[in-house]
Protein backbone atom coordinates (compact mmCIF):
# COMPACT_ATOMS: atom_id res chain seq x y z
CA UNK A 1 0.00 0.00 0.00
CA UNK A 2 1.78 3.44 -0.94
CA UNK A 3 2.01 6.10 1.47
CA UNK A 4 -0.96 8.10 0.05
CA UNK A 5 -3.21 5.15 -0.19
CA UNK A 6 -2.06 4.87 3.37
CA UNK A 7 -2.83 8.45 4.32
CA UNK A 8 -6.45 8.56 2.61
CA UNK A 9 -7.34 5.49 4.26
CA UNK A 10 -6.11 6.11 7.83
CA UNK A 11 -7.95 9.95 7.97
CA UNK A 12 -11.17 8.14 6.89
CA UNK A 13 -10.61 5.34 9.61
CA UNK A 14 -10.40 8.14 11.98
CA UNK A 15 -13.12 9.63 10.73
CA UNK A 16 -15.72 7.11 11.11
CA UNK A 17 -14.64 6.11 14.67
CA UNK A 18 -15.19 9.34 15.51
CA UNK A 19 -18.53 9.33 13.76
CA UNK A 20 -19.35 5.76 15.16
CA UNK A 21 -18.86 7.26 18.62
CA UNK A 22 -20.80 10.26 18.18
CA UNK A 23 -23.58 8.69 16.87
CA UNK A 24 -24.02 6.78 20.32
CA UNK A 25 -24.22 10.50 21.67
CA UNK A 26 -27.12 11.35 19.36
CA UNK A 27 -28.58 8.19 20.25
CA UNK A 28 -28.45 9.10 24.20
CA UNK A 29 -29.70 12.46 23.47
CA UNK A 30 -32.51 11.11 21.53
CA UNK A 31 -33.21 8.95 24.74
CA UNK A 32 -32.68 11.55 27.19
CA UNK A 33 -35.17 14.07 24.87
CA UNK A 34 -37.74 11.48 25.00
CA UNK A 35 -37.82 10.70 28.48
CA UNK A 36 -38.11 14.16 29.67
CA UNK A 37 -41.16 14.39 27.51
CA UNK A 38 -39.17 17.21 24.85
CA UNK A 39 -39.88 15.54 21.77
CA UNK A 40 -42.45 18.57 20.95
CA UNK A 41 -39.66 21.17 22.92
CA UNK A 42 -40.30 23.12 20.44
CA UNK A 43 -43.03 22.92 18.07
CA UNK A 44 -41.81 24.16 14.96
CA UNK A 45 -39.12 22.74 12.32
CA UNK A 46 -35.89 23.38 11.96
CA UNK A 47 -36.23 26.57 14.12
CA UNK A 48 -37.69 26.86 17.72
CA UNK A 49 -40.48 28.87 17.83
CA UNK A 50 -38.99 30.76 14.59
CA UNK A 51 -35.49 30.95 16.74
CA UNK A 52 -31.84 29.09 15.65
CA UNK A 53 -32.30 28.12 19.19
CA UNK A 54 -35.19 29.36 21.23
CA UNK A 55 -36.98 31.99 22.34
CA UNK A 56 -35.09 33.97 25.83
CA UNK A 57 -36.07 37.49 26.49
CA UNK A 58 -39.12 39.18 27.51
CA UNK A 59 -40.48 40.12 23.81
CA UNK A 60 -39.10 36.88 22.01
CA UNK A 61 -40.78 34.85 25.01
CA UNK A 62 -44.29 37.04 24.47
CA UNK A 63 -44.54 36.47 21.02
CA UNK A 64 -43.81 32.83 21.06
CA UNK A 65 -46.51 32.09 23.23
CA UNK A 66 -48.95 34.37 21.15
CA UNK A 67 -47.77 32.85 17.85
CA UNK A 68 -47.99 29.30 19.55
CA UNK A 69 -50.94 29.29 22.08
CA UNK A 70 -51.06 25.33 22.34
CA UNK A 71 -47.41 24.99 22.99
CA UNK A 72 -45.73 27.93 25.53
CA UNK A 73 -42.26 27.97 25.74
CA UNK A 74 -41.33 25.52 28.39
CA UNK A 75 -36.92 26.51 28.29
CA UNK A 76 -36.21 23.13 30.45
CA UNK A 77 -37.64 21.24 27.18
CA UNK A 78 -36.27 23.39 24.31
CA UNK A 79 -32.60 22.98 25.04
CA UNK A 80 -32.58 19.39 24.71
CA UNK A 81 -34.74 19.18 21.56
CA UNK A 82 -32.08 21.53 19.81
CA UNK A 83 -29.40 20.12 21.08
CA UNK A 84 -30.52 17.35 19.88
CA UNK A 85 -31.04 18.66 16.34
CA UNK A 86 -27.96 20.21 15.80
CA UNK A 87 -25.88 17.13 17.37
CA UNK A 88 -28.00 15.40 14.57
CA UNK A 89 -27.10 18.09 12.08
CA UNK A 90 -23.53 17.36 12.82
CA UNK A 91 -23.59 13.72 12.30
CA UNK A 92 -24.80 14.26 9.24
CA UNK A 93 -21.71 16.69 7.78
CA UNK A 94 -19.22 13.98 9.25
CA UNK A 95 -21.45 11.41 6.83
CA UNK A 96 -21.00 13.70 3.89
CA UNK A 97 -17.40 13.90 4.83
CA UNK A 98 -17.15 10.57 5.03
CA UNK A 99 -18.23 10.23 1.34
CA UNK A 100 -16.54 12.47 0.21
CA UNK A 101 -13.19 11.08 1.77
CA UNK A 102 -14.35 7.57 0.20
CA UNK A 103 -14.52 8.54 -3.30
CA UNK A 104 -11.00 10.31 -2.71
CA UNK A 105 -9.71 6.90 -1.03
CA UNK A 106 -11.01 4.51 -4.07
CA UNK A 107 -9.55 6.34 -6.35
CA UNK A 108 -6.14 5.22 -4.75
CA UNK A 109 -7.54 1.93 -3.44
CA UNK A 110 -10.57 0.17 -5.13
CA UNK A 111 -11.00 -2.00 -2.05
CA UNK A 112 -12.75 1.10 -0.42
CA UNK A 113 -16.09 0.86 -0.10
CA UNK A 114 -18.63 3.37 -1.93
CA UNK A 115 -22.22 1.99 -2.10
CA UNK A 116 -21.99 1.52 2.06
CA UNK A 117 -21.35 5.22 2.46
CA UNK A 118 -23.49 6.23 0.15
CA UNK A 119 -26.12 4.51 1.44
CA UNK A 120 -25.28 5.82 4.82
CA UNK A 121 -25.99 9.45 3.77
CA UNK A 122 -29.25 8.68 2.02
CA UNK A 123 -30.18 6.95 5.79
CA UNK A 124 -28.96 10.22 7.29
CA UNK A 125 -31.15 12.29 5.15
CA UNK A 126 -34.33 10.19 5.69
CA UNK A 127 -33.65 10.35 9.90
CA UNK A 128 -33.70 14.02 8.95
CA UNK A 129 -36.92 13.67 7.93
CA UNK A 130 -38.11 11.50 10.16
CA UNK A 131 -36.85 14.18 12.89
CA UNK A 132 -39.45 16.96 10.81
CA UNK A 133 -42.50 14.51 11.08
CA UNK A 134 -41.72 13.46 14.03
CA UNK A 135 -42.42 17.55 14.94
CA UNK A 136 -44.65 17.93 13.02
CA UNK A 137 -47.15 14.72 13.01
CA UNK A 138 -46.53 15.23 16.99
CA UNK A 139 -44.87 12.34 18.08
CA UNK A 140 -47.11 9.80 15.97
CA UNK A 141 -45.76 6.71 17.64
CA UNK A 142 -44.94 4.89 13.96
CA UNK A 143 -42.51 8.09 13.45
CA UNK A 144 -40.75 8.09 16.67
CA UNK A 145 -40.57 4.57 16.68
CA UNK A 146 -38.97 4.30 13.15
CA UNK A 147 -37.11 7.66 13.81
CA UNK A 148 -35.28 5.74 17.08
CA UNK A 149 -34.52 2.05 14.61
CA UNK A 150 -33.34 4.54 12.29
CA UNK A 151 -30.67 5.89 14.74
CA UNK A 152 -29.87 2.73 15.65
CA UNK A 153 -29.22 1.51 12.41
CA UNK A 154 -27.34 4.28 11.50
CA UNK A 155 -24.91 3.59 14.51
CA UNK A 156 -24.51 -0.44 13.17
CA UNK A 157 -24.08 1.24 9.55
CA UNK A 158 -21.23 3.89 10.57
CA UNK A 159 -19.59 0.62 12.74
CA UNK A 160 -19.59 -2.00 10.12
CA UNK A 161 -17.95 0.68 7.78
CA UNK A 162 -15.58 1.21 9.94
CA UNK A 163 -14.62 -2.53 10.11
CA UNK A 164 -15.19 -2.98 6.45
CA UNK A 165 -12.35 0.61 5.83
CA UNK A 166 -10.16 -0.96 8.87
CA UNK A 167 -9.90 -4.07 7.13
CA UNK A 168 -10.25 -6.31 10.85
CA UNK A 169 -9.53 -9.62 10.08
CA UNK A 170 -12.02 -12.63 10.17
CA UNK A 171 -12.37 -15.89 11.77
CA UNK A 172 -12.95 -19.25 10.11
CA UNK A 173 -16.09 -20.20 11.39
CA UNK A 174 -18.53 -22.83 10.26
CA UNK A 175 -22.45 -21.70 8.70
CA UNK A 176 -24.13 -23.17 12.20
CA UNK A 177 -21.53 -20.67 13.68
CA UNK A 178 -22.93 -17.96 11.28
CA UNK A 179 -26.31 -18.67 11.66
CA UNK A 180 -26.61 -18.08 15.20
CA UNK A 181 -24.65 -15.24 15.34
CA UNK A 182 -27.56 -13.70 12.38
CA UNK A 183 -30.24 -15.05 14.73
CA UNK A 184 -28.64 -13.30 17.72
CA UNK A 185 -28.69 -9.98 15.75
CA UNK A 186 -32.13 -10.13 14.59
CA UNK A 187 -33.80 -11.18 18.38
CA UNK A 188 -32.21 -7.84 19.51
CA UNK A 189 -33.47 -5.70 16.65
CA UNK A 190 -36.87 -6.81 16.85
CA UNK A 191 -36.17 -6.10 20.78
CA UNK A 192 -35.13 -2.92 20.04
CA UNK A 193 -38.23 -2.24 17.80
CA UNK A 194 -40.18 -3.53 20.48
CA UNK A 195 -38.47 -1.04 22.79
CA UNK A 196 -39.11 1.82 20.62
CA UNK A 197 -43.03 0.81 20.01
CA UNK A 198 -43.35 0.75 24.25
CA UNK A 199 -41.47 4.44 24.72
CA UNK A 200 -43.38 5.74 21.77
CA UNK A 201 -46.49 4.77 23.19
CA UNK A 202 -45.60 5.41 27.01
CA UNK A 203 -45.69 2.47 28.10
CA UNK A 204 -42.69 2.07 30.03
CA UNK A 205 -44.16 1.50 33.46
CA UNK A 206 -47.48 0.09 32.54
CA UNK A 207 -46.24 -2.82 34.14
CA UNK A 208 -44.60 -2.88 37.84
CA UNK A 209 -44.64 -6.35 39.08
CA UNK A 210 -41.24 -7.93 38.81
CA UNK A 211 -40.17 -10.56 37.48
CA UNK A 212 -43.39 -10.81 35.37
CA UNK A 213 -46.17 -8.54 34.06
CA UNK A 214 -50.05 -9.40 35.30
CA UNK A 215 -51.53 -10.35 31.74
CA UNK A 216 -54.42 -12.51 33.18
CA UNK A 217 -56.55 -9.93 32.35
CA UNK A 218 -55.51 -8.89 28.89
CA UNK A 219 -57.93 -9.53 26.14
CA UNK A 220 -57.37 -9.96 22.54
CA UNK A 221 -58.20 -6.61 21.86
CA UNK A 222 -55.26 -5.32 24.06
CA UNK A 223 -53.27 -6.60 21.64
CA UNK A 224 -55.03 -4.97 18.77
CA UNK A 225 -54.76 -1.99 20.17
CA UNK A 226 -51.40 -1.95 21.53
CA UNK A 227 -50.01 -2.72 18.41
CA UNK A 228 -52.61 -1.34 16.01
CA UNK A 229 -49.90 0.74 13.29
CA UNK A 230 -52.92 2.38 12.28
CA UNK A 231 -53.35 4.65 14.94
CA UNK A 232 -54.80 7.89 13.91
CA UNK A 233 -52.58 11.40 12.49
CA UNK A 234 -53.48 14.27 14.05
CA UNK A 235 -54.08 14.18 18.03
CA UNK A 236 -50.70 15.11 20.11
CA UNK A 237 -49.28 11.84 20.98
CA UNK A 238 -47.13 13.79 24.28
CA UNK A 239 -47.92 11.18 27.10
CA UNK A 240 -49.16 8.64 24.71
CA UNK A 241 -53.34 7.72 23.63
CA UNK A 242 -53.43 4.26 24.43
CA UNK A 243 -55.29 2.78 27.43
CA UNK A 244 -53.71 0.68 30.36
CA UNK A 245 -54.72 -2.43 29.15
CA UNK A 246 -52.75 -1.89 25.57
CA UNK A 247 -50.02 -0.43 27.48
CA UNK A 248 -49.67 -3.40 29.42
CA UNK A 249 -50.08 -5.38 26.46
CA UNK A 250 -46.74 -3.70 24.96
CA UNK A 251 -44.63 -3.95 28.25
CA UNK A 252 -45.53 -7.91 28.56
CA UNK A 253 -44.07 -8.21 24.89
CA UNK A 254 -41.17 -6.47 25.16
CA UNK A 255 -40.52 -8.42 28.53
CA UNK A 256 -40.82 -11.85 26.65
CA UNK A 257 -39.09 -10.57 24.06
CA UNK A 258 -36.28 -9.75 26.57
CA UNK A 259 -36.37 -13.79 27.62
CA UNK A 260 -36.50 -14.42 23.95
CA UNK A 261 -32.81 -12.29 23.37
CA UNK A 262 -31.52 -14.02 26.65
CA UNK A 263 -32.42 -17.38 25.52
CA UNK A 264 -30.41 -17.15 22.19
CA UNK A 265 -27.48 -14.92 23.22
CA UNK A 266 -26.73 -17.28 26.28
CA UNK A 267 -26.68 -19.66 23.51
CA UNK A 268 -24.76 -18.02 21.35
CA UNK A 269 -22.50 -17.82 24.18
CA UNK A 270 -22.49 -21.20 24.96
CA UNK A 271 -21.88 -21.92 20.91
CA UNK A 272 -18.93 -19.64 21.14
CA UNK A 273 -16.99 -20.73 23.91
CA UNK A 274 -17.37 -24.14 22.79
CA UNK A 275 -15.56 -23.51 20.04
CA UNK A 276 -13.39 -21.08 21.31
CA UNK A 277 -14.19 -17.66 20.18
CA UNK A 278 -13.59 -16.26 23.69
CA UNK A 279 -12.68 -13.10 22.08
CA UNK A 280 -16.32 -12.51 20.81
CA UNK A 281 -17.77 -13.96 24.16
CA UNK A 282 -16.81 -11.26 26.88
CA UNK A 283 -18.33 -8.32 25.21
CA UNK A 284 -21.21 -10.07 24.31
CA UNK A 285 -21.99 -11.55 27.85
CA UNK A 286 -21.30 -7.91 29.75
CA UNK A 287 -23.16 -6.18 27.44
CA UNK A 288 -25.96 -8.67 27.91
CA UNK A 289 -25.81 -8.58 31.80
CA UNK A 290 -25.77 -5.12 31.84
CA UNK A 291 -28.80 -4.28 29.58
CA UNK A 292 -30.75 -6.94 31.53
CA UNK A 293 -29.94 -5.01 34.74
CA UNK A 294 -30.67 -1.77 33.49
CA UNK A 295 -34.08 -3.17 32.32
CA UNK A 296 -34.99 -4.35 35.67
CA UNK A 297 -33.80 -1.86 37.57
CA UNK A 298 -36.16 0.93 34.51
CA UNK A 299 -39.35 -1.16 36.57
CA UNK A 300 -37.85 -1.61 40.01
CA UNK A 301 -36.55 1.96 40.30
CA UNK A 302 -39.31 3.27 38.36
CA UNK A 303 -37.97 4.53 35.62
CA UNK A 304 -34.93 6.56 36.68
CA UNK A 305 -34.01 8.82 33.74
CA UNK A 306 -29.89 8.10 33.62
CA UNK A 307 -30.73 4.72 34.10
CA UNK A 308 -33.35 4.77 31.08
CA UNK A 309 -31.02 6.54 29.17
CA UNK A 310 -28.40 4.16 29.91
CA UNK A 311 -31.08 1.46 28.98
CA UNK A 312 -30.95 2.38 25.32
CA UNK A 313 -27.30 3.29 24.81
CA UNK A 314 -26.01 -0.18 26.15
CA UNK A 315 -29.13 -1.49 23.78
CA UNK A 316 -27.32 0.13 20.88
CA UNK A 317 -23.85 -0.73 22.15
CA UNK A 318 -25.53 -4.62 22.61
CA UNK A 319 -26.77 -4.23 18.63
CA UNK A 320 -22.91 -3.46 17.94
CA UNK A 321 -21.29 -5.84 19.54
CA UNK A 322 -23.44 -8.97 17.48
CA UNK A 323 -22.78 -6.70 14.01
CA UNK A 324 -19.06 -6.64 14.86
CA UNK A 325 -19.45 -10.67 15.51
CA UNK A 326 -21.31 -11.23 12.72
CA UNK A 327 -18.30 -9.43 10.49
CA UNK A 328 -15.76 -11.44 12.25
CA UNK A 329 -17.30 -14.60 11.37
CA UNK A 330 -17.99 -13.95 8.06
CA UNK A 331 -17.02 -16.33 5.39
CA UNK A 332 -15.54 -12.84 3.35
Amino acid sequence: MSSSQFNHRTILTNLLLVATLFSILVIGLGAYTRLVHAGLGCPDWPLCYGHLWAPAQGGELVQANFDFPDSPVDLAKTWPEMTHRYLASSLGLLCIAIVLLSVGARKRDPSVPIKHPVALLMLIILQGMFGMWTVTLKLWPQVVTLHLIGGFTTFCLLLLLYLRVNQVQVLVASSLTRGLAILGVIVVALQILLGGWLTSNYAAMACIELPFCEIAALTSDDFSQGFNILQQIGPNYLGGQLDGGARIAIHATHRFGALACLIILALLAWWLIRHKYLQLVVPLLVLSVVQLTLGVANVYFSLPLFNAVAHNITGALLLGCLVWINFKLSSN
